[in-house]
């Protein structure tokens, strides 16, 4: 609170919504997100390093091959294109389905803001190596999946999730650390030399 004291609210299956809904989240941030994909006998991974500032969201994906997808959105307009060289193509489409989230095939703390309250059977503070974090579990879907969310109180934003078929992980998402650096246009800027992002004016001194 603004007098620097903390209250610690308590966490149950009827509360966590609006527990998650009063975080305070970083309008500008960079983060790395590890994405597994499990099944039976193997697995794949895929690295992503995604930027936010203010309304637009950065996305750069490493692909299999070892190049490299980027895309940048803001809700509205997606533009996509691969490799850092400057001549690269950019494809520009509605953003639609290619949503910042969608973007980053991740879950965020809104999902959980959307469940039903009635589908969440397990709601609690649980550390996360040096995190503090609240954790919501789902009950299983019509598919008998279970998801798992683990949200930072620090930073309120959802930093590790794991959906499950019974007792076998199927897919985890985990983004632990946060980097707060206001970062400049230059990420988001085209190969073209297109500036999506307008740079506030300094302040008059």
């Amino acid at each position: 609170d603004p007098g620097g004291g903390v209250t610690v609210v308590e966490i149950a299956p009827e509360t966590v919504q609006a527990a998650i809904a009063s975080l305070s989240r970083p309008g500008n941030y960079g983060r790395s997100i590890t994405l597994e994909y499990l099944w039976p006998g193997g697995g794949g991974t895929q690295e992503l390093y995604t930027i936010v500032r203010g309304p637009w969201t950065r996305v750069d994906r490493g692909l299999p091959d070892g190049s490299t997808r980027i895309s940048v959105t803001n809700g509205q307009e997606t533009y996509i294109w691969y490799g850092y060289d400057g001549g690269a193509e950019t494809v520009s489409v509605p953003a639609g389905e290619f949503s910042a989230d969608v973007e980053q095939s991740i879950p965020t703390y809104e999902d959980i803001l959307d469940l039903p309250v009635e589908e969440i059977v397990l709601a609690d503070y649980r550390p996360l190596e040096a995190l503090t974090c609240i954790y919501v579990e789902t009950a299983p879907d019509q598919s008998g999946y279970i998801t798992r969310y683990w949200v930072s109180v620090e930073n309120g934003l959802l930093v590790q999730a794991e959906r499950l078929l019974g007792e076998d992980s199927v897919y985890r998402m985990t983004a632990l650390y946060v980097d707060e650096t206001e970062y400049d246009a230059s990420r988001f800027t085209l190969p073209d030399g297109t500036v999506l992002l307008e740079e506030e004016p300094e302040a008059e001194k």
